[in-house]
């Protein structure tokens, strides 16, 4: 038999109110009593809405990775040539520092060796980054803002391993200057791909 929540409306209060929890504590750190906590439903409520813990941070995974995801392409689009459009793309991150960080960088290191389903699906939101990333500087390159030859994928894997050397440091020494030379080394690396 399919499991149907009771209600589409309270399914979607249980991500949204769970989800910086979520993102901060992890799968195996947040529990049910802090689901009731954060809500303030029954454990009957929740369960009413999704089949066990494990759907509901999917579920929390998935709306953490469209948060990001949105405030990226707002970025973006906002931003006028590719070279500001990967600044934008990259700088967004920094706003991830005061939600408890990237949703892919602690969903994958978590769940990397025990939970299978919620490192695939944080293996594709970084696969999702990085294409998104060769796509703007392909689109560089066509636009001759950026010199042909360059390696879009090599650059792509680079800045996205910047990033999240960056937030993982800044975070865990609490401070934010790691942060700030990552974004700068981003942006000397953009500065030799520019025509």
């Amino acid at each position: 038999m399919k499991f149907v929540p009771r209600s589409e409306a309270t399914r979607n209060f249980i991500i949204e109110t769970t989800a910086e929890v979520f993102n901060k504590k992890g799968y195996a750190g947040t529990s049910i009593a802090d689901l009731e906590k954060i809500t303030k439903l029954t454990k009957g409520s929740i369960y009413g809405n999704f089949e066990n813990k494990e759907q509901v941070a999917l579920a929390v995974f998935d709306y953490n990775l469209d948060r990001v995801h949105h405030k990226v392409k707002e970025g973006i689009s906002k931003s006028s040539g590719y070279k500001a459009k990967i600044l934008s793309y990259l700088t967004t991150y920094a706003g991830l520092q005061n939600t408890g960080g990237c949703p892919m960088q602690n969903t994958g290191v978590e769940a990397d060796d025990t939970h299978e389903v919620l490192r695939e699906r944080a293996a594709a939101g970084f696969m999702r980054w990085k294409e998104d990333l060769v796509s703007l500087i392909n689109n560089g390159i066509a636009a001759n803002e950026f010199k042909a030859g360059t390696e879009a994928e090599k650059i792509a894997v680079m800045f996205i391993s910047l990033i999240e050397g960056g937030i993982l440091m800044s975070r865990t020494t609490r401070n934010r200057a790691y942060f700030e030379t990552v974004i700068g080394l981003a942006k000397d690396t953009i500065e030799t791909i520019c025509v």
